[in-house]
Formats: structure tokens, sequence, C-alpha cells
């Protein structure tokens, strides 16, 4: 065989061989690829955020996701066909000034956005062990189901809009080795619980709005880096771990002085405790600690003079001690600055000429007399406010025991007041809170822009807007009064029912548990638009009925879109997934949205209204604090005493809302009896739980439709 031959038999070899080899890992990459659960929970997830453009890499769906190059602002890593490292940075920062937890337009992801469901379809990814979403106007608060996640070891939300507190049940989050969660609205306290965390070594929540005391770290022991600074934090300087390296406390209240135990931080090499309070003298042994690099101390109240003999570690090449109130000499080590020193000192007192210094009286120290004389004006002035506060007792005391003696009729029924709304409520308020009631958690307002304010209407507008209540605008009669269509003066269809009042309480009582009711806002409450009471007005009156005027839900109710009996279709089991979550956040809003909570909420499938876009809205809630049931409406249910008991409880209600959505009306009504009474014993969960179960449902179904996809696309190729 000639060379030319043999070269070309080689060469023809060589190509068959690279050819198998591609050919082949094709088929090992096919059979590595990412679960087709998992891509359904990527794509839910990329829906949650509103498809952002950075996500645009995902469009095709046939594609396996985990051989997608990692990019600047997506980066992805699976292990075993699962996702287990997940990053995306979005254009979406987080850059007003103040935030009040509801949703901005152009910042923020939309009003239908939910931070609870993101985080169920996020706690799907169970493989997963870090997570990075930054600057994707993620918003509200993070919810405690988070610790779902428990697989984590990096979790990072900086730089969206997360508001309210710290989940507690992060503490459960053992495995975390980093959270961060800069530059967000977090606004309530420091929680003391993250020495639980025996893993955590980075710890960041800079630019936030927490508020309060730092509680004590020496125990996390695995804490290197600690970021706090850009918050609200008021306390004394607690102590630190002896393994910290970097600590930044900056733009905070801290006051006191420097802790002591900060000198036996020897791993210490960056500490910025820059714009607070701390006062007293610098100590000296911080400018010598072996592997200090950067020392802020700058914009506090420190004064004194430091040392002559002062020693700085031969690593450190920033400090910043201006703007104090710092006197005599500079420390010789501090003069000279070199291009591997800089030495910032200006806005002192020092006997130096370098740098803006003030005059010595501007860092004067007060004199023991000067403490002495400001010592007596204090307890003058300590007099005057006992002998105010005294006074104050006294009159109120007074006032007290001449409205008990001339008004018992008025404390009667503020103690009506309380004992229905005790009686409504959760276990252990006090009855102040319980009667003003004005005490809302921020999910009360979130959802809620747009709604109209509650107002007040006159009975000759009723009267116009039903035709003198004709039998023609009758809806119905129920547990509470009489249903009515009616259209006000400006176009605006509403529903106007006609509730029978006790007899025991006043106008001005009445007007009380009105204002209570006005309080409950929620996207999935039918909206009060106001109220009319009927008759005088006067005080000592007390009035048989009011008027309560919603919007209209024009829609049907949801049982008759299980059976069939509405113009509208019937609804798929995906639509009534959705309708009953609908109805849970609803009862959720009820019972902790608002102090007191709601708990009696008469739940049935015919106080659930649809919306012309099909969205659910829960009627007739709260009512029981205004009328007392009739004997006449407990005799058409047909409901024995016990049985009453059993369904005043809205967790026992939805129950049989469920039952319903998945047998149909009149097959739930013919097991009732048989399963009264077990259910009637049974344990109850909270309406958390029941959200939490429903919105899983969803995302098992959504898988289930995504691999049925998947399945027919496979099979079609």
């Amino acid at each position: 065989m000639g060379i030319a031959k043999k070269r070309e038999f080689f060469m023809g070899c060589c190509r068959s061989f690279l050819l198998c080899c591609f050919a082949s890992s094709f088929f090992f990459l096919g059979t590595h690829q990412l679960q087709s659960s998992q891509t359904q929970v990527l794509l839910q997830l990329r829906k949650h955020l509103e498809y952002p453009r950075q996500l645009e890499i995902w469009n095709d769906h046939t594609i396996d996701f985990c051989s997608i190059s990692s990019l600047s602002q997506v980066h992805m890593t699976c292990l075993d066909n699962l996702v287990t490292e997940l990053r995306v940075v979005g254009d979406k920062p987080a850059t007003v000034s103040d935030f009040n937890g509801f949703s901005i337009p152009n910042q923020t992801l939309s009003e239908a956005f939910s931070l609870d469901s993101f985080v169920t379809t996020l706690a799907r990814l169970n493989s997963l062990k870090v997570l990075s979403l930054v600057s994707l106007g993620i918003w509200g608060q993070l919810p405690d189901k988070i610790h779902r996640l428990s697989s984590l070891q990096y979790l990072d939300l900086s730089s969206n809009y997360l508001f309210g507190s710290i989940p507690p049940k992060v503490s459960a989050m053992v495995k975390l080795r980093t959270l961060k969660f800069d530059d967000n609205f977090l606004n309530e306290t420091m929680p003391k619980w993250f020495d639980s965390l025996s893993n955590i070594t980075t710890l960041s929540l800079r630019n936030n709005q927490l508020k309060g005391s730092l509680p004590d770290l020496s125990s996390s022991s695995s804490l290197h880096v600690l970021d706090l600074s850009g918050n609200k934090l008021n306390s004394k300087l607690p102590s630190m771990p002896k393994g910290l390296v970097m600590l930044l406390l900056s733009n905070n209240s801290f006051s006191g002085e420097i802790p002591k135990k900060y000198c036996t931080l020897s791993g210490l090499q960056h500490l910025d405790m820059s714009h607070n309070a701390i006062r007293g003298t610098p100590l000296a042994a911080l400018f010598s600690l072996p592997n200090m690099s950067y020392l802020d101390l700058a914009s506090n109240l420190l004064s004194g003079s430091l040392p002559g003999h002062l020693i700085c570690g031969s690593k450190l090449d920033y400090i910043d001690i201006s703007n104090n109130s710092l006197t005599g000499e500079l420390p010789f080590c501090l003069r000279t600055e070199s291009e591997k020193r800089i030495v910032k000192f200006g806005g002192n007192c020092l006997s130096i000429g370098m740098q803006h210094q003030h005059e010595l009286s501007y860092c004067k120290e007060v004199s023991p007399k000067e403490k002495q004389n400001g010592g007596k004006d204090v307890g003058i002035l300590v007099g005057v406010i006992l002998g105010l506060v005294v006074l104050t007792v006294l009159l109120v005391l007074s006032s007290i025991i001449f409205c008990r003696r001339y008004f018992p009729r008025g404390i009667s029924e503020q103690h009506l007041l309380h004992k229905s709304v005790e009686d409504n409520s959760a276990v252990g308020l006090s009855s102040e809170i319980l009667a003003n009631a004005r005490y809302i958690s921020q999910a009360a307002n979130v959802g809620i822009q747009g709604l109209p304010v509650c107002r007040t209407f006159a009975l000759e507008e009723l009267m116009e807007a039903t035709n003198n209540f004709d039998n023609s605008v009758f809806l119905g009669e129920g547990s509470y009064g009489k249903l009515y269509k009616g259209r006000l003066y400006n176009g605006t269809l509403v529903s106007i029912r006609c509730l029978p009042l006790s007899k025991k309480y006043s106008i001005r009582n009445i007007k009380l548990r009105l204002d209570l009711l006005a309080k409950l806002r929620h996207p999935h409450l039918v909206c009060l638009l106001g109220h009319c009471l009927d008759g005088s007005v006067r005080d000592d009156y007390s009035p048989n009925k009011v008027y309560l005027v919603s919007e209209y839900v024009p829609n049907g109710n949801f049982r008759a879109h299980l059976s069939g009996n509405s113009p509208g279709k019937v609804l798929d089991w995906s639509e009534r997934l959705a309708v009953l979550i609908s109805v849970a956040k609803a009862v959720q809003f009820l019972h902790t949205g608002i102090i007191p909570g709601f708990f009696c909420n008469r739940l049935k499938t015919n106080n659930i209204l649809l919306n012309e876009h099909g969205m659910a809205k829960l009627s007739d809630y709260g009512l029981s604090i205004l009328a007392e049931e009739t004997d006449k409406s407990k005799a058409n249910d047909g409901l024995s005493s016990w049985q009453m008991t059993s369904l005043e409880d809205d967790a026992y209600s939805f129950g049989y809302i469920l039952l319903e959505a998945l047998v149909g009306p009149s097959k739930s009504d013919r097991r009732e009896a048989f399963m009264q009474n077990d259910m009637a014993k049974s344990s109850r969960p909270s309406f958390e739980d029941i959200l939490w179960n429903l919105q899983y449902a969803v995302q098992v179904q959504a898988t289930a439709d995504g691999d049925r996809r998947f399945d027919s696309a496979s099979h079609q190729y």
C-alpha cells in the first residue's frame, strides 16, 4: 500500500473515531440531562419573576438548561440531574429611599407577585445549595417557609424590596454559611437567634432599616464577616466572636465605649465603626492588632488623647479618626504617612498644624463642677416631670370616677364591644387593643391599593339605587338578612344587605363595630363600600337594622360553578385550586392580618363569589360582630347546636369547601352525615399550613402537566 493510501486510510479511521466519540457524547449527555420536573420549576420561577430578560436563555424548552453556558447575569450548576446552584442578577436594583410594602410601578415586580408562592416554588428545588437572586424587584415580607430550602449553604437576596422582619425559621437553616440581605428594607429588630446558625461565616445585612439592639454574637464561632452598616441600630457594642475578620458597623447609632474585648480579636483585619455615637478614648491596642489593615473610627464622639507611644501594626495601611473630639499630640506612628499608609485625622482638636483642626475649646470636656450643676438641673427637671405625672394620674382617676357615676351605659357598651370581639379573636390580647383594632400588620397593606374608601350612605341613596327595594332587585335571604342588587347614581353596581341588629347595642356601639369591619381590606374579600343606619342618629337611639353596601360581584358563586348550575362553564381542577388558594389567603388575612382577628366567618361555597375575571372573593365575613343569627336561619340549615359550633371553626368549614371542590356539592352533601362526627373531633391545621399545601398541589399539578407536554413533544419527534 502506498504512502498516500496509508495516509488516507489513517485519516478515515480518525474521522470515524471522532464521529463515534461525538455521537456517544450526545448519548451520555442525553442520559444525564436535567429532570423535566426541575425544568418546569425553573420555568415557573421565571413566570413568578415576570419573565426578566436575563432568563430569555430559557425560552427554548427543548434544550437541557444545565448545558447552557454561564453568563455574567445568569449562572446555574447541576449535579445528578438536579439544580444545585442558581444565580440571577436582574436590572431592578432598590433605588428608592423609602419603601412601605407596596408594589412600585417600574421598580418592583407587579402587584400580582406573591413572595409566598415564589418561595413555595423555590422549595421544590430541594437540592439547591447556592441561591443568589439580586436586583430582580422581589418585594414583600419573606415568609417563614424559606426554611424549607434546607440544603442551602449560600443565600443572597440583595438589592430587592424585602420588607418587615427576618423570618424566625431561618434559624433552622443550619447549613447556611453565607446570608446576604443587603440593600433591602428590613425594618424590624435584629433577631437574637443568629448564634443558632452554627456554620454561618458571612452575615451581611447592609443598608436596611433594622433597629434596636445588636445581640451578643460571641458564641457564633464560625462567623468571619459581619456587615450591619447603614441601619438604625442604637445599642451599646456587644461582644464579638474571636474568629471575626471583618466588622462593619458604620452609619448606625451605636453608643457607649468600644469594648476592651475587641482588642483580643487577633484575626480582625477590617474594622469600620464610623458615623455612630461612640464615646471614650480609642483603645490603643486596636491600632496594633497583628492583622489589622483598615481602621475607621471617624465621625463619632471619641475624646481624650492618644498615647504618644502608640504602636501601629505592620499591616495597618488605612486609619481614619477624623471628626471626633480628640486632643493632645498625634502619635508618631500616625504621622508617618506614606504610599502604604493613609491617615485621616482632621476635624479634631489635635496639637498639630496638619489637616483641619478645631480650637481646643471645641473639644473641651465638661468639668466636674459643670457636671454637678448639670446633675442639679436634671434633679429639678425630674421633680417637675414627676409632679406633672402625679397631677395627670389624679385627673384621669377623677374622670373615670365621674364617667362611672354619670355614664354607666357607655361603660357597658364598651364592655359589650370587648366581649363580642374577644369571642371572635385570638386569645391573650388586651381589651384596649381589641377595642381600638388599629394594629394592622404589613400583610393588610399589601394588595389593597385602588380599593375605594368606606363611607356613610344616606337611606335615600339606597332607595333610589334599588327602586325602593323592589322585588325585581331582590337577590335572596340568608343568615344575615336580605340581599339586594342596586345601581348608584354614578352607575356603579352594588349589593346591599339589610342586616337586623341586636337591640342591646346603641348607635355609638354599632359605629365602633362598623369601623372595625371597615378595616378589613384584602383583594380576595368582597369590598365593603359603606353603610347606612336607619332612623335617628342620637346617642340614646338603638337602630333596628343596618344596610351594608358592598361591591357587586357578577359571575355567580363557587358552588354554582362546581355543579354546572351557572351560565358559565364548570371549573376545571386548576381553576378550582386557584379559587381555594384565593379564599385561603383571604381567611388567613382575617385570622392574622388585623388585630383582633376574625375567626367565625361562615365559610361555604355559596359565599365565595367570582368576578368577571374569574377571581374569587369571599363575602359575608365578619358579620357576627353586628348581628346574632336568627333561629329561622339555623332551622333552615337543619343543624344541631354542636354542628353550629363546628361550623364556626373556619378550618372545619374550609374542609367542606375543599370536599365540594373535589367531589362536587351533591356528593359532599351525602357524605356529610357519615363524616361530621369524626371531622368535628379531629385537630385543625392553621391556614398557613392549608395555604402551603394548596400551593404545593398547584406545583404538583403544574409538574404533571409539564411532564405530559414534554412526553407529548418527545413522541412527536
